[in-house]
């Protein structure tokens, strides 16, 4: 964080200041809310959950170097007693973004947040110092978290903002107001809180409301919900996509042989081919995305290019590809799931497995309201049109949909299972796994399995694979 006293702190979100000798004393460090995260110079945030008590861990912060905790009441170490710890974090957090001489790019959407997110960090690394957000820290703790761990030489602060509601977007806008705002797609995920596709539309949208007129809205020019949105902008808009109408957008789109995608980038100062280290098309529209918040903060179409075509995957279990020693390839995509991701892996599946036995291992997409028992239906289904050569459907009710749709789809039901949990399918993968094989694994992440994925992993390291 940029260096603060701790009396200014302590005005800035309207604290009291408790067993301080010195409030001039500043906080040099990060801001953190795990204990196990203090360092010398930091400030701890300390938040009362219904297991655990970050006070309770106040004195070892504090001896680990921590210069203050922030909470809600005294409790004997240096102190800024707050009413809610989480209302002060924003504060301060708005307040450090607006000393910062940072632009702020924040990004929303249905699917893929975090890829991108990765990516637009990866690109602008090349043109400044940047600051982004951390695996899917986007919510109303995280967010603040990030913005107070930019530094006086972060030029690009990049940051993903998660929604679950009408509204919540607009308040991580508040705290953190965006100069360029993206956003990629509305589709199904949480469906079941929001009620409808239009009313997810209105939230993403929050976004471009946000933005001030001389910012800039990036929006997917595919997707006829975020298209929209540009009327609800008085900011510049810049489009991307496939589409022949998008400002930033790709052409000659295919995938390697080994299911990497490959296209000709255009953006309005020139254009230059890209051949990604990602798996799957899907990442095709993550790119673009990408590729438009670079071009409308500079760079030029040779230079993001390079940029996309080296990054790489900063966050795990996010089509992360393991090859294993007996040339099983195992792809951990179990980080989380709605319909569009799944389809989108499928499909990166079925072109990674090209002339190879493939597993899709599915689980439970979470939050998808009245549409659960039609879309789960649809990814089965989809496995079979993929020409997967067998789906292994994991958990109780919507595994068992998973793996109807796929017998309903044709003559497919030898090529699928259903099995109880995660370590059943690690057993039945154990005993049919043969080399040359590609392995899927997806689900919800409160499925968790990852578990799966992993214990694969350590099986090919160990020479657990059958010979068949």
């Amino acid at each position: 964080m940029i260096a603060l006293s701790l009396a200014e702190i302590a005005e800035v979100v309207g604290g009291q200041t408790h067993d301080i000798p010195d409030p001039s004393v500043q906080v040099t460090g990060p801001v953190v809310r795990d204990s196990r995260e203090a360092v010398p110079g930091s400030l701890f945030a300390a938040f009362a959950g219904e297991r655990v008590d970050g006070h309770d861990y106040a004195a070892a912060v504090v001896e680990a170097g921590a210069v203050a905790v922030l909470g809600t009441r005294p409790i004997g170490v240096p102190a800024i007693v707050v009413d809610d710890v989480q209302t002060a974090l924003g504060a301060l957090a708005r307040h450090v973004v607006r000393r910062l001489g940072a632009t702020l790019v924040a990004l929303t959407g249905s699917a893929g947040k975090t890829s991108t997110k990765d990516l637009i960090a990866q690109v602008l690394q090349r043109k400044a110092p940047t600051v982004f957000t951390p695996g899917s820290l986007n919510n109303e703790i995280g967010l603040p978290l990030t913005a107070l761990s930019a530094t006086e030489e972060t030029r690009f602060l990049v940051l993903e903002m998660g929604a679950r509601g009408i509204g919540h977007i607009s308040y991580l806008a508040g705290l953190t107001p965006p100069k360029v705002g993206l956003v990629l797609n509305v589709g199904s995920a949480h469906i079941g809180e929001f009620g409808g596709r239009e009313q997810i539309a209105q939230a993403k949208g929050e976004l471009v409301e946000a933005l001030p007129e001389n910012g800039t809205a990036v929006l997917n020019a595919d997707d006829p919900y975020v298209r929209a949105m540009a009327a609800r902008t008085k900011a510049k808009v810049i489009f991307f996509g496939e589409s022949g109408e998008a400002d930033v957008r790709a052409e000659n789109v295919r995938l390697t042989d080994t299911g990497q995608p490959s296209f000709r980038l255009h953006t309005p100062s020139g254009a230059s081919d890209v051949t990604m280290r990602l798996y799957g098309e899907h990442h095709v529209s993550n790119a673009l995305a990408a590729a438009a918040v670079a071009h409308e903060l500079g760079m030029s179409a040779d230079e993001i290019a390079v940029a996309l075509s080296e990054a790489g995957s900063l966050s795990r279990w996010r089509m992360e590809v393991t090859e294993r020693p007996d040339g099983v390839t195992i792809v951990n995509d179990a980080y989380n799931a709605n319909p569009e991701s799944m389809r989108a892996a499928l499909r990166a599946l079925a072109a990674m497995g090209k002339g190879r036995r493939t597993w899709a291992v599915l689980g439970k997409m979470a939050e998808l309201g009245d549409e659960a028992l039609a879309e789960h239906d649809a990814v089965g289904r989809l496995a079979v049109r993929l020409n997967v050569s067998k789906l292994v459907a994991v958990g109780g009710r919507e595994a068992a949909w998973l793996q109807l749709g796929a017998y309903n789809e044709g003559s497919w039901g030898e090529e699928s299972v259903h099995v109880s949990d995660a370590q059943a399918a690690v057993d039945l993968l154990r005993s049919e796994l043969r080399p040359g094989d590609v392995v899927l694994v997806k689900a919800s992440r409160s499925v968790g399995l990852e578990s799966v994925a992993q214990a694969l992993v350590e099986s090919g390291a160990e020479g657990e694979v059958s010979a068949r």
